[in-house]
């Protein structure tokens, strides 16, 4: 864990060079630490080198880390990126700030009803399935649009964009492939008018390739954290 802060500085250059070579800014590129598995602790580390957005797979275990950190509360921002159970919704609307993984109304309403009023909006991304693996979450992309402007209509709720987990790959032309059609679902949503400004998508081992098809947010774990 003592490289925590030296493997974000690693990440960062990653991105700014990135973005350098396609004449994008750097402040379009958000970096989420994906810190699943990982304890409060390595959260606290990652804080004290400056990073403030974390991600997280599943519910109880988040929970207890938001707890765990809870006076550094205003100043981190939790994302729900795992699949999400509706019997899990009213934690995560009381104490998420975004759910990446909305791909399915039932679940978008259940979170609208139970965010609570004193709170901001819980912003939020729908999950798509591009590559279309059974076992991956996500609305089949021709479902997407017709999902996103249900999710736009609830209140208590700011539909921000969309995210997906294409199939990991170590060929570059692969990946881009890949994302490129998580790259279409976003454009087809922007061009029916949703005021979206996220795509979530990017790991550690793709990110450059990502950055390239227009990613707004990569979510980076292994590459700070280390493997788990």
């Amino acid at each position: 864990m003592a490289t925590i802060a030296n493997n974000l500085q690693l990440v960062r250059s990653r991105i700014n060079a990135a973005c350098s070579r396609l004449g994008r800014s750097t402040d379009s590129i958000r970096l989420l630490a994906v810190s699943k598995t990982f304890p409060a602790e390595a959260v606290r580390e990652a804080f004290d080198a400056g990073q403030r957005c974390f991600g997280e797979n599943y519910v109880q275990e988040a929970f207890d880390k938001i707890q765990a950190l809870d006076t550094l509360r205003g100043e981190i921002e939790w994302h729900l990126i795992g699949p999400l159970q509706s019997n899990k919704t009213r934690v995560v609307a009381e104490h998420f700030d975004w759910v990446q993984t909305v791909d399915r109304l039932k679940i978008a309403q259940r979170l609208s009803e139970q965010r609570p009023d004193h709170l901001p909006p819980l912003q939020v991304l729908v999950q798509v399935n591009t590559s279309g693996e059974d076992t991956k979450s996500g609305v089949d992309p021709t479902k997407a649009l017709t999902l996103a402007q249900q999710v736009a209509a609830l209140p208590r709720l700011t539909l921000r964009g969309v995210m997906a987990l294409p199939a990991p790959t170590p060929d570059p032309q692969a990946q881009a492939a890949a994302l490129a059609q998580v790259r279409v679902v976003f454009d087809q949503l922007k061009a029916a008018g949703l005021p979206i400004d996220t795509l979530s998508m990017g790991m550690s081992g793709d990110l450059e390739a990502a950055v390239e098809q227009g990613s707004t947010m990569v979510r980076v774990g292994t590459a700070i954290f280390g493997h788990r």
